[in-house]
This record gives C-alpha cells, sequence and structure tokens, in this order.
C-alpha cells in the first residue's frame, strides 16, 4: 500500500473510531444532565458550544486552508523549517492566549449574545459552565495548529486519533459525574462543585487531546523554541490567502449564532439548543462515516485531473463520487428517518420527548443527501483553487439560515421551533446545492447532472419501501409505547433492528431494479472494511 493509501486508511479509521466513540461521549453527557429537553443540558450546550464557535473561525478559517502550506514551503529552507515554525508557534500561541483571556472576560456577554432567551438562573448556570469551557479555545487553537503541522510533515495518525483520548477522558469523567451525582437536568440541583466538576471534565479531555500530540513532536526533526521575532512570518500573505475561507467560515458561526439566539428561547422544557445539538450529532453520524470515509478517496484522482485541466475526467469522478456515496447516503437518509423514534430515545428521559426530538431529527434529515452531494460540488472548486465561488454561495446558504430562523422565532409555536430551525438549514441545503451546481456547470462545461440524478432517484426508489419496513417493524414492537422506546439501551437495539431490516429490502430493491451502482458499492464497502 503506498504512502497516500497507508494514510487515509488511516485517517478513514481514526475518523470512524473518533465518530463513534464521541457519539458514546455524547450519550453519558446527555444522561447526567438530565436528558436533551433540560435546562441545565440547555445551559451547559451553549457554555460548552462557545469554545467550539471560536475554534470553528480559527481553525478552519487560517490553519488548515493557509498555514499548512506554509509550512510545507518553509520545510525547503535551509533550516528545514525551524525558524519559521518557532516563530509561526509563538505567534499562534500568543494570540490564542490573548483570545482566552479576553473570551473569559467577555463570558457573560458570550452567554447573553448566545442565549438572549434563557431565564436569568439559566444564564448565571450558563456563565459559569462558560468560565470553566472557555479555556479550550487555547488547547483547541494548540490541538489544531499542532497537528496541522504534523500533517504538514506527513505524520497523519495522530491528529486523527487524539480526540479520541479525549473522548475516552470525557466518557470516564461524566460517567463517574452520572455514577456520583445521577442526571441533574434541574438548575437548583447544580453546587459550584458540581459545575466545576461537568466542566472540567470537559475542559481536561481537550487539554489531554492538544497535549498528547506534543508525544509525537520529535518524529518532525525540528526544535522548535519561543521567537517573538515575527518579522518574516507573512502575515500578510496569510491574509490574503485566508480571506475567502476565513469569511465563509464566519458567515456559518453568524447563521448558527442567529439559531441559538432563536432556539435559546425553546430551552424551557421544549426541544432546544441541547436538543438541536445532538440531533445534529445523529444527523453527522451518517454524513462522517460515508460521505467522509467513501467519498474523500475521490479527490485525489479528481485533483489530478483538475490540475491538468482533463475536464471531461472531472466530470467523470464527480459522477462516480456522487452515485457510490449515493448508494449509501440514500439508504442511511430513509432508514434514520425509519428509526428516528427509538434513536431520539437514546437522547431523551422518556417515549414522549423522543417523538419531538425525533421530527427535529427528521427535519435535518432532509438536507443530507443534498448536503453529500454538495460535498462533491464545493471540493471539486477547490481542486480548481476556486476559495472565491465557494464564498458566494454560502453568502445564500447562511442568508437563508439566519432568515429561515429569525422568521420561525416570529412565527412558528415554541414547541416546533427547533424542527422549523432544522427544516430552514435542510432548506437553505438544497438551494445552495442547486446554486453550486449551475456555477460549476458554467466553469467546466455539462456535469452529466441527468445520469447521476437518475442515480439517486434509483436509490430512492428502493429506499423509500425498505424505510416503510422499518416504520413496520417499529409499528409492529408496539410504536411510541412498545418497547423500542422503553429505555436508551432498548432504542439502540431498537434501531438497529429497524437498520437491518431496511438494509435487507434495500440490497434486494437494488438487485431487483438491476442498479449498475450496487456491485461497485459493495466492492467499495468491502475494501473500507478490510483496510
Amino acid at each position: 500500500m503506498t504512502g497516500i493509501g497507508r494514510a487515509s486508511v488511516l485517517i478513514g479509521a481514526g475518523t470512524v473510531v473518533s465518530r463513534l466513540s464521541g457519539f458514546v461521549r455524547q450519550l453519558i453527557m446527555v444522561a447526567a444532565l438530565g436528558g436533551s429537553f433540560a435546562a441545565a443540558g440547555n445551559a451547559f450546550a451553549v457554555a460548552n458550544g462557545l469554545p467550539n464557535a471560536i475554534y470553528a473561525i480559527i481553525s478552519t478559517g487560517l490553519l488548515a486552508a493557509v498555514v499548512v502550506p506554509q509550512i510545507v514551503q518553509a520545510a525547503s529552507h535551509s533550516d528545514g523549517g525551524t525558524a519559521f515554525i518557532s516563530k509561526l508557534f509563538t505567534l499562534g500561541f500568543v494570540a490564542l492566549l490573548v483570545i482566552t483571556v479576553i473570551a473569559m472576560v467577555c463570558a457573560p456577554l458570550l452567554v447573553e449574545l448566545y442565549a438572549r432567551g434563557f431565564t436569568p438562573d439559566q444564564k448565571a448556570l450558563a456563565t459559569a459552565f462558560a468560565y470553566w469551557c472557555l479555556p479550550q479555545i487555547l488547547f483547541y487553537g494548540l490541538y489544531a495548529l499542532v497537528g496541522e503541522a504534523l500533517n504538514a510533515r506527513n505524520i497523519y495518525g495522530p491528529f486523527t486519533w487524539a480526540p479520541i483520548v479525549n473522548n475516552i477522558v470525557s466518557i470516564a469523567g461524566f460517567g463517574l459525574f452520572f455514577l456520583l451525582f445521577g442526571p441533574l437536568g434541574d438548575i437548583v440541583d447544580w453546587t459550584p462543585g458540581r459545575i466545576a466538576f461537568m466542566g472540567a471534565t470537559a475542559t481536561i479531555g481537550i487539554v489531554v487531546q492538544a497535549l498528547v500530540l506534543f508525544l509525537f513532536w520529535p518524529k518532525t526533526g525540528l526544535r522548535i523554541r519561543p521567537d517573538f521575532h515575527w518579522r518574516g512570518v507573512g502575515l500578510n500573505r496569510i491574509g490574503r490567502l485566508a480571506g475567502w475561507t476565513f469569511l465563509m467560515v464566519l458567515l456559518g458561526q453568524l447563521a448558527g449564532l442567529v439559531q441559538s439566539r432563536v432556539l435559546s428561547e425553546a430551552a424551557k422544557g421544549h426541544a432546544g439548543v441541547f436538543a438541536g445539538q445532538n440531533a445534529w450529532l445523529l444527523y453527522m453520524i451518517p454524513y462522517s462515516l460515508i460521505v467522509l470515509s467513501i467519498g474523500t478517496p475521490y479527490f485525489t484522482r479528481l485533483s489530478e485531473h483538475a490540475a491538468a485541466g482533463r475536464h471531461d475526467e472531472v466530470r467523470g469522478d464527480i459522477g462516480r463520487s456522487i452515485r457510490t456515496v449515493g448508494v449509501f447516503i440514500v439508504f442511511a437518509t430513509f432508514a434514520l428517518a425509519a428509526a428516528s423514534i427509538p434513536a431520539s430515545r437514546m437522547f431523551t428521559k422518556d417515549p414522549d420527548a423522543s417523538v419531538a426530538f425525533a421530527l427535529v431529527l427528521v427535519c435535518y434529515l432532509v438536507g443530507l443527501i443534498p448536503n453529500a452531494v454538495q460535498f462533491t460540488i464545493q471540493r471539486t472548486f477547490y481542486m480548481y483553487n476556486d476559495t472565491r465561488t465557494p464564498f458566494f454561495f454560502t453568502i445564500v446558504q447562511a442568508g437563508i439560515v439566519a432568515l429561515t430562523a429569525w422568521l420561525s422565532g416570529l412565527f412558528v409555536p415554541i414547541e416546533f421551533l427547533a424542527a422549523a430551525l432544522a427544516l430552514g438549514q435542510s432548506f437553505a441545503a438544497i438551494v445552495q446545492l442547486v446554486l453550486a451546481t449551475w456555477l460549476l456547470r458554467r466553469k467546466i462545461g455539462p456535469l452529466g447532472t441527468r445520469s447521476w440524478m437518475a442515480g439517486l432517484i434509483r436509490f430512492t426508489v428502493a429506499a423509500i419501501p425498505a424505510a416503510a419496513a422499518g416504520w413496520g417493524v417499529f409499528l409492529l414492537a408496539g410504536g411510541i409505547g412498545g418497547w423500542m422506546t422503553g429505555s436508551i439501551v432498548l432504542g439502540v437495539v431498537g434501531s438497529c433492528v429497524i437498520g437491518v431490516v431496511a438494509l435487507i429490502v434495500y440490497v434486494a430493491l437494488l438487485a431487483l431494479l438491476r442498479a449498475p451502482e450496487l456491485r461497485p458499492a459493495l466492492d467499495t464497502l468491502r475494501r473500507v472494511v478490510r483496510r
């Protein structure tokens, strides 16, 4: 296996294990916080989301898009890049430390900004959590900076696998909290010691995730020392290169801010911020496991063809990628919709709450197939070194997300607010895909859209009866009051049973339809599992 092949396998395996362990981490955390609808859970969700929002802007907007190429170029320097990376790391550490301190000083303002609709007690609890969670900014940034530097030196595994260590630490901490104190959903149950326990557990996991990367730094052969002489780092160049990508990420975060402010109004016994986050996590499991693991390998070939200007072969790569990913993602969409109520029971305290949660999940699932296709379309622009065009169709997407969230806050009953926001986000994804496909067609010519659309329709024809069969199994098991919603564990078992039944029907119908994509998809799955 080639070095690239080994790296792909290592990254793919790490992604799978990270997502699954992260899912277990979230389940235990939700149980400790009293369920997705609990007031305390919503307070913690906002507080723990603040460092993630800031990290997304720093990491996705700057490091991955710009700093890695700079580090790669620095390797050709006479000292192997030691001086440049020393300056870069010193500058990065100082900037992250300053941002972290400012964020902690502004913690009450940040909570007010993101959670306008919280009660005073919820805001106070969220602020207390935030003081413990905001130091994560520094360690998230160090994790991204060191991890991307390792990647640039062809040391791929640690960056992918370090989050698993974080998940293990968090699982142990949240699990111990649950054993000691039980579920604490009411604000009055939270003492300073309990707040510190929960917040510190979340932050220590991120600290360990960052520090474990330093164990692998000797493999780079670089000896880094503090260097405050920042002339020569190329801040102007970094700013020019990062501009469009940074603005694109910032737009997404602004849309998320609007959603959080609106959802905070529902965080009093209805599906609110915490429920929305957990429904999004369920949504992201098939996206991560399928789109990232199966779709990513196509981009090496696509990049080569784009660089050579072979547009016909690029169009072929786009079609093959969409159809191969589509076989799996269409099934996942309909199967998860069929299992939405027992799957939601994993994040709620009772069957009635799981129904409300499932509605949010299904509204997110409306956008799963469009987002999977968009993954290929958007990255095709990147293969042509075009980050400017994605910025413009992201403006439209972010604008629709923010507008639908604002309108939902005005006109939608509070019990359906989270579902309305999820549906608005799915609608935005559909519009973004249509616009992006049109712009890519203008750039490189016809994309063979009819071919891969025909494939997606064929998969949907097979997936609808498969989902119906899975839903029938749920009804035969007693429906909402049946055994599949009796507990968290039974919710997991019930979801698996529905998924297996749906999968058997789906594969049988694709075979009956003689879908040409079935055999290549099964071959791809076998290769992924074997690796």
